[in-house]
């Protein structure tokens, strides 16, 4: 299943960490690619070539200028998540079943209206206020249904060591 996030409205000196985040979810919970729109920004694109180049993948993320592009041209299905779309309970084996290529959207500082028009599903993963962050996880753990621990990363210089207490990775240049 080829995933690609597209963040909306990234704004460097407020949405520096928030967006950061967001991105690293997306890419451990199993998207493929991400776009970022809003003020392009050098510093956040290193983070995350820095995490891939560390930890593996070949997750990409690009700058578009404009999301309305991004979405209307898009070649397969579109994804808002949004807390006043429908429950992702009701959608999401709909959404699985769907062979084309996703676009997960989340939001930035305002949405445009326009943009719940234009996506396939308007999907809510609760009705209360909440983070990116946490709606995005939560929506890729139950389309990928659970499937993202088990992931192998390859080309990964670093991995955690599963453990009960404790904190120990594996530097995989030394082995």
């Amino acid at each position: 299943m080829s995933i690609t996030v597209l963040r909306l409205g990234h704004r460097p000196q407020r949405d520096k960490r928030l967006s950061t985040h967001l991105l690293l979810a997306a890419r451990a919970f199993g998207a493929k690619n991400a776009i970022y729109t809003g003020i392009k920004d050098d510093s956040l694109e290193s983070s995350i070539e820095g995490v891939v180049d560390n930890w593996g993948g070949d997750f990409k993320l690009e700058y578009s200028e404009t999301w309305r592009s991004q979405v209307k041209e898009w070649p397969g299905k579109v994804i808002h998540l949004t807390m006043y779309g429908e429950s992702v309970q009701d959608v999401i084996e709909d959404i699985k079943i769907t062979s084309e290529a996703k676009l997960v959207v989340v939001g930035g500082a305002k949405v445009p209206g326009e943009l719940y028009a234009l996506a396939d599903w308007n999907v809510a993963v609760t009705d209360q206020p909440h983070s990116e962050v946490s709606a995005l996880a939560v929506f890729l753990h139950l389309l990928l249904e659970g499937k993202e621990y088990s992931r192998i990363f390859d080309g990964a210089k670093l991995r955690v060591k599963p453990m009960k207490h404790g904190k120990e990775m594996y530097d995989l240049r030394k082995d």
